[in-house]
Formats: C-alpha cells, sequence, structure tokens
C-alpha cells in the first residue's frame, strides 16, 4: 500500500510519545510505503525545522531519502484540484502519479478530493489511518 502523508500527518506521527507514532513505526518497519516528490521533502524539512530545529528537520528528511519503502516522485503534470490552499495540490500530483491508495490528512481542504471523479484522490485522516495501520 503506498500513501502520501500531508505535513501534518507527519508532524503528528514523529514524536515517540505521540498517540499516532505506530504510524511512523509501521513506516520504519515496511509495513506500508510513502511517495514523496521534493516539493513535499522540502516542505517536511521547512515546517519542522519551525517546530523543532533544523538537526531535527535534516535527520527527518534524511531518513525518507533513504528508505526504500519511500518511492520519490516527480509529477510532470499539475492537476489544480485544490483552490483553497494551491500549495496542497502537490500532495494530490504526488498521489496521483504515485498511484496512491489515498492522501493521509486532517486538512479540510482535501475534502473536495471527494466531489472530483477524476482523477479519483481517496483522502483519509489520520484516525482512519492509524485504525488501517493497526491491522498490518
Amino acid at each position: 500500500m503506498i500513501v502520501v502523508l500531508d505535513t501534518n500527518a507527519l508532524l503528528m506521527c514523529l514524536p515517540k510519545k505521540s498517540d499516532y507514532r505506530l504510524i511512523f513505526d509501521k513506516l520504519i518497519e515496511g509495513a506500508y510505503s510513502v511517495a514523496i516528490s521534493n516539493e513535499i521533502l522540502n516542505e517536511y524539512t521547512e515546517i519542522i525545522e519551525r517546530k523543532a530545529n533544523i538537526r531535527v528537520a535534516n535527520n527527518v528528511a534524511e531518513f525518507l531519502a533513504e528508505q526504500p519503502n519511500v518511492k520519490k516522485i516527480e509529477a510532470h503534470f499539475k492537476w489544480n484540484l485544490i483552490g483553497a490552499d494551491e500549495e496542497d495540490n502537490k500532495f494530490v500530483d504526488c498521489a496521483v502519479v504515485a498511484r496512491a491508495k489515498y492522501i493521509v490528512t486532517n486538512d479540510r481542504h482535501f475534502n473536495i478530493l471527494k466531489t472530483i471523479p477524476f482523477p479519483k484522490v481517496d483522502v483519509v485522516n489520520i484516525d482512519e489511518f492509524l485504525e488501517e495501520i493497526q491491522q498490518l
């Protein structure tokens, strides 16, 4: 299973004491795959640096770049399906190219994808994804 983690979902599963830590632990184990693009990795790094520090941000980025179950994707076409926050489109484009099962996010801007028949991009929130991960 390939998924795309929105930045908010990644941030929620990084802390060791997080209720969502199992998501990151299962990624480490290789239980599922994550698709990322350079744009996504840059956003992850920027936001983690802001929330923690540059060292933590670089460690996470380096970890993701080296994992065999992290698929590096470059979208050569922009679907522009999300108008409310155009920055979110990088996650959609990555999901389409990677044929991801869904995008994991708690961002309400992604709800518009439920009304768009093509390309079909499913979205789940982090609680729904955690339930699925617990079954792996």
